[in-house]
């Protein structure tokens, strides 16, 4: 597919009656298993690329950096890569479209966009926001894609709310304001239990992305109350991590081998996910 198909095909996935469920990587080689397995789209996550890397999440790695390994994932698969690209490594306008060119320049066909500033202590101001979710679309235009922009709002996790109706008001706000800019999904990041995702399906009419976490509704409740897509963040890159955290105690206190080399993939399953030939 053209990447102007795969945008369009990664649009259309927010528009069925099937919860797109996105795991996201990190690398190639996960994007490639991802692939293999039959989902229908790959997602980055900001945080476990810069983490794997060895840095915090939060823009600490070079934009550079972070494009490079966007666009070895985007050569790696053939279905559309939505990439988290935080705030948009720029507090300037000019400096947001900039980077958002180089950024489509990767091959990706959607994003995900943050409100959030100073670390995430900060929310941006609406109009603010919308500004710069509008700079975006401006963007993708010039380049004749429709670059699927997944707002994300970080009203829940940020102070200044005296209540917790105030804080779901302000996310409702948020998102129905990034859709009128542009958006067309929105990500009210942090709250994921039923009661509340219920209150946000029936005050928000576009598309809506759900965080996994441990306190989540499950995937088939998520379905049943509507929403739209699923994503999974750092924690699968932290649940693998754990595992090779608890590899390592086990071999510095000369234990067994059985935590390494049980259900290991062989060399010839690896190969399925991998590239052929030298890198270009």
């Amino acid at each position: 597919m053209t990447q102007l198909t795969k945008a369009q095909t990664l649009l259309s996935l927010h528009h069925t009656h099937n919860l797109l469920i996105l795991p996201n990587v990190w690398n190639p080689i996960g994007a490639r298993m991802v692939e293999a397995k039959g989902f229908p789209a790959v997602a980055t996550a900001s945080a476990a690329i810069a983490e794997s890397l060895g840095y915090s999440d939060g823009e600490q790695i070079k934009l550079a950096t972070m494009l490079d390994m966007v666009a070895r994932i985007v050569r790696s698969v053939s279905i559309p890569v939505s990439a988290d690209f935080e705030a948009g490594y720029s507090e300037s306008i000019e400096g947001l479209q900039e980077n958002t060119s180089r950024l489509i320049d990767t091959g990706v066909a959607g994003i995900n966009f943050e409100d959030s500033w100073d670390h995430g202590t900060q929310l941006r101001s609406i109009p603010e926001q919308m500004k710069r979710i509008q700079a975006i679309r401006e963007v993708a235009e010039k380049h004749n894609i429709h670059l699927v922009i997944n707002a994300r709002s970080d009203s829940f996790f940020v102070d200044g709310f005296a209540t917790d109706e105030g804080r779901i008001e302000d996310v409702v706000n948020r998102s129905n304001a990034y859709i009128q800019a542009g958006a067309d999904c929105v990500y009210p990041i942090g709250r994921g239990d039923k009661e509340t995702l219920v209150i946000l399906r029936q005050r928000i009419k576009s598309p809506l992305n759900v965080l996994a976490t441990a306190k989540t509704a499950s995937l088939k409740e998520l379905q049943e109350i509507g929403i739209n897509r699923v994503s999974f963040g750092p924690y699968i890159f932290r649940s693998l991590l754990a595992k090779a955290s608890a590899m390592f105690d086990e071999i510095k206190s000369f234990g067994n081998y059985g935590i390494i080399m049980d259900n290991i993939l062989t060399h010839d399953d690896i190969q399925e996910y991998l590239l052929l030939g030298k890198e270009g």
